[in-house]
């Protein structure tokens, strides 16, 4: 298709992506979203795109709504953890490929690779779609699966979706015109993550918890009380009688610790 293309992208994944992209493609702009507020002081924060894209020397381009009309410099737009919805008039001046990190149309959303682990899906995936007005309903270009390892953590999932979807859209962009095909089967659905979602039910099964455990890991956090304090938990294990058993915690304040010597100190 053309060996110059823009991204779209704001989240970690995104950057990811687009950082092994411009290792292979010249990139012409990178379309993020406008910085926000973060942190405890709420100040404006570029995104982990713009970031990267700034380091590698790529135009950065923030518009707050997408209009017909905005130059690019390429024929090709990849998206992938953009966040924002493209209109139906800006999608039909030039090819836009969306890069969603599931099984599709499984887990379509937010949050694909977090609710493929709170699930306890032993596999997921990559597809790249052609970008559509419905939510990640778009036909398939490319899709290829892989195993989810029952340590693997969100972290561990993201970089091995980043790695197979840079594979997959050289595919896709070494065909002057791709194919695509429909979506096929039952479509289900990634919500975002909220704040319930981080709090842990001590009372679910201990796969399960561990499951919720490594989905929000590294980068969210769950969360429980345990010894009548509370902890974000960030690694996890079912224990040899069992039970569930926190590897890895941090309290209130202070940084990540093993949860033996978060429980050493409660003792002293």
């Amino acid at each position: 298709m053309s060996s110059r293309i823009a991204v779209a992208a704001t989240a970690a994944f995104g950057a990811d992506v687009l950082e092994r992209l411009a290792a292979r493609y010249e990139i012409s702009a990178v379309l993020t979203r406008a910085d926000a507020p973060a942190g405890r002081g709420r100040k404006p924060s570029a995104s982990r795109a713009k970031e990267s894209a700034q380091r590698l020397g790529i135009p950065v381009l923030e518009p707050e709504r997408l209009e017909a009309g905005l130059e690019f410099g390429a024929p090709v737009v990849v998206v992938v953890a953009y966040g924002l919805i493209v209109p139906e008039d800006v999608l039909a001046e030039r090819t836009w490929l969306n890069v969603h990190p599931s099984l599709l149309p499984r887990w379509r959303g937010a949050a694909p690779v977090e609710r493929t682990l709170m699930a306890g899906d032993d596999e997921t995936g990559v597809t790249i779609i052609r970008l559509v007005k419905q939510l990640d309903a778009g036909p398939i270009a490319a899709q290829e699966r892989f195993a989810v390892a029952p340590d693997d953590d969100a972290g561990a999932v993201y970089a091995h979706a980043a790695e197979l979807a840079v594979e997959l859209l050289d595919q896709v962009l070494a065909t002057p015109e791709p194919t695509f095909r429909d979506q096929e089967g039952d479509a289900t659905y990634a919500h975002k993550i909220s704040a319930e979602d981080r709090q842990l039910d001590l009372a679910r099964p201990p796969r399960e918890l561990v499951d919720h455990v490594r989905a929000l890991s590294p980068h969210i956090g769950a969360r429980a009380e345990l010894r009548g304090r509370p902890l974000t938990i960030w690694r996890a294990r079912v224990g040899d009688g069992g039970a569930f058993e926190p590897l890895e915690v941090q309290p209130a304040g202070k940084g990540r610790m093993a949860y033996e010597a978060w429980l050493r100190g409660l003792r002293t």
